[in-house]
């Protein structure tokens, strides 16, 4: 009698391990968004202390989650920016170290593994939507984000032409799209929202949506310029304009995640590829009014303002809303993320520069490679060209690695206080570090087919 009772009760055990495994088995996997503006400074936003812009639905966005108030892109420009997003990979291994001009040669070589490429082995659809800038040419001679993973993609190679207005030179699927109606961030959300139409009911999925919000030539229709009428300066009411004009695009997708029943189990990402255009930099750069807040520099420079940049998480079901971290985390985070949540090994046979930064939202330490690293050969404001990322601490160098300026962020957000001379033996150590870092990071680099790096007139 005991036998039996024991064998049934063994056998009500497996069929209850069974059930939970089934369960876990058929739990659907979480949905990833990757949402990338253009040259968004890191004071461009409401949340992010602007006292001007009108961002309601990020705002919003940002209470449902966490505001990651150090987050930072791959490098103070856009194509590295975007490649070391897509890889994980500090874009200098790449041999991509600047913005890629039209037709010359440079591109995401396809020996790189991308993040689409890994979460489609989980069984993930991919979408690429918005700007690309990781080819120099549209006509198919070129990898095209098809190339790198999706499954869907429309696409620019820069920006949109003539501006954000009705733009004329989309690519859909390797065929050009011709003229659309309405601005460039709507345009997207439109067709991602279309392409999330033809999923299957609890398919997972990953979608970039790269804004070309808020670069040159910008651009705002009347209804967004009219947050602004009290602004007397035309150029700036259309940029603050155009910072609206781009929140009202993620509120319409937002929207449809929450009609779809899809927010609760959807990461979203938001961030930009760099800090803020300087004004005039460059002739019809008239409108380029966006704020580095309290940091030093702008787009372009090694110092704080080139990529530290706003950062948003938002995922529901796993994040508690409403938190403010100041954990540094960088796009190159994302692809090990990203792997660790779709449950996908990150790849094994190349140096990644990023870590999962899974375990911080649950109170725990983030644990990288080694500290984060830039490296911008044409930088603004020299002699500065390389930086070091510890924890708090800071080390910016020149181009040969013999001139050093050390900060502690935590005290001096705006790099204001040199304290290497203060500071001998831990500037010794990061330059040490910075210096094993850049000879490793170069000579990949110098193997990757690109071509050697040149000057760019402007981006």
């Amino acid at each position: 009698m005991e036998t039996t009772m024991l064998v049934r009760a063994i056998v009500a055990l497996l069929a209850v391990v069974t059930s939970l495994a089934t369960s876990a088995a058929e739990a659907p996997k979480p949905n990833i968004i990757v949402l990338l503006c253009d040259d968004l400074g890191y004071g461009d936003l409401a949340c992010f202390n602007n006292p001007i812009t009108k961002t309601p639905n990020l705002d919003q966005l940002a209470g449902s989650g966490v505001k990651l108030t150090r987050y930072y892109s791959p490098m103070p420009v856009c194509s590295p920016s975007r490649a070391g997003l897509m890889t994980g990979r500090n874009p200098n291994r790449l041999g991509i170290h600047d913005w890629i001009p039209q037709n010359s040669g440079i591109f995401l070589r396809p020996g790189e593994v991308t993040i689409p490429q890994l979460l489609k082995k989980a069984g993930y659809k991919t979408c690429h939507v918005g700007k690309w800038h990781l080819n120099s040419k549209v006509n198919g001679s070129e990898p095209t984000p098809g190339d790198a993973g999706f499954d869907h993609w429309m696409y620019t190679q820069n920006n949109a032409a003539p501006s954000h207005l009705n733009p004329t030179n989309f690519v859909r699927n390797g065929k050009p799209v011709g003229p659309t109606q309405g601005p460039s961030s709507h345009v997207c959300v439109a067709e991602a929202t279309q392409w999330l139409g033809t999923l299957k009911e609890g398919e997972p999925f990953f979608l970039n949506v790269w804004f070309h919000e808020t670069h040159e030539p910008v651009a705002a229709t009347p209804e967004f310029l009219e947050q602004y009428a009290k602004e007397e300066n035309s150029d700036k009411r259309h940029y603050y304009g155009n910072v609206s004009q781009m929140d009202a695009a993620v509120g319409k997708l937002l929207k449809y995640l929450d009609a779809k029943g899809l927010r609760d189990n959807t990461f979203i990402v938001f961030t930009s590829d760099n800090g803020p255009e300087t004004l005039n930099r460059y002739k019809n750069a008239n409108r380029s009014y966006g704020s580095p807040g309290p940091l030093r520099g702008m787009k372009l420079h090694i110092t704080e303002a080139g990529y530290r940049v706003p950062g948003i998480m938002s995922w529901p079901k796993r994040i508690t809303p409403g938190q403010v971290s100041e954990t540094p985390v960088c796009s190159v985070d994302l692809l090990p993320t990203f792997c660790a949540i779709a449950g996908v090994d990150a790849p094994k046979d190349r140096a990644l520069d990023g870590a999962n930064i899974l375990p911080m939202f649950e109170g725990k330490s983030i644990t990288r490679p080694h500290p984060l690293y830039w490296q911008y050969n044409f930088s603004i404001g020299r002699p500065w060209e390389v930086a070091l990322l510890d924890g708090n601490w800071k080390l910016l160098a020149d181009k040969k690695l013999e001139q050093f300026a050390l900060y502690n962020l935590s005290e001096d957000t705006a790099e204001a206080k040199d304290l290497s001379a203060a500071e001998p033996e831990r500037t010794k150590a990061m330059a040490a570090q910075m210096k094993s870092l850049h000879a490793e990071i170069n000579a990949e680099g110098a193997k990757s087919g690109n071509p050697a790096p040149r000057q760019q007139k402007k981006e």
